[in-house]
């Protein structure tokens, strides 16, 4: 089932998420119907807070990454094979001098800006199945895994955006909070009336 993906200004995007139990409710749906929502939207990474759920999960998919012929073979092969479920995850090492690429967000739509971040990451992690996993990523993979992984921190990539950039972005993202935007893909946007 596709659901809703909740829109810059909805408070859950600014949760610090908290951790899942292995007998989470309905876990296999949620994750089923995350990964439907997120390739409905053309998304090549979907956290739980941005289909209004406060749980440290979210899933990568980069393979449209993979399309771009300037990368390497073997980084194209990592991102075609990198369709993955993260429960849990905790970055425990980030290296290497920060490079900048152009990131957009699927609870941001209509902006896009260039993001620093370093290039390798090592991030523990659950599987799907509660099995353990420390793995460590560079390139796009990293930087799509760090993009998520903010998510279920509270952080948005707009936050990592200098104080200019901000004041320039502040009208369109309040037009995005408001629903005053053209979207092709179903999306919950905060009730302004309620304060919320």
């Amino acid at each position: 089932m596709i659901l809703p993906i909740v829109a810059y200004g909805d408070p859950v995007l600014r949760k610090k998420c908290r951790e899942i139990p292995e007998d989470y409710p309905k876990l296999k749906e949620l994750i089923d119907n995350m990964w439907e929502t997120m390739y409905n939207a053309y998304g090549v990474g979907l956290a739980a807070p941005q289909v209004g759920v406060p749980i440290r999960l979210f899933m990568i998919d980069p393979s449209p990454f993979a399309e771009d012929e300037e990368l390497e073979a073997q980084e194209r092969e990592q991102l075609n094979n990198l369709k993955k479920v993260f429960i849990n995850p905790r970055i425990l090492d980030e290296e290497g001098d920060e490079w900048a690429f152009n990131e957009g967000c699927l609870s941001i739509p209509e902006i896009r800006e260039d993001v620093f971040r370093k290039p390798v990451i090592t991030i523990e992690y659950q599987d799907e199945d509660f099995k353990s996993h420390r793995d460590t990523y560079s390139g796009l993979a990293a930087r799509v895994i760090q993009h998520e992984y903010d998510h279920i921190e509270g952080i948005l990539f707009t936050d990592k955006l200098s104080s200019l950039k901000k004041r320039l972005l502040k009208g369109k993202l309040a037009n995005i909070s408001k629903g005053k935007i053209k979207i092709d893909y179903k999306m919950r946007f905060p009730d302004m009336k309620k304060g919320r």
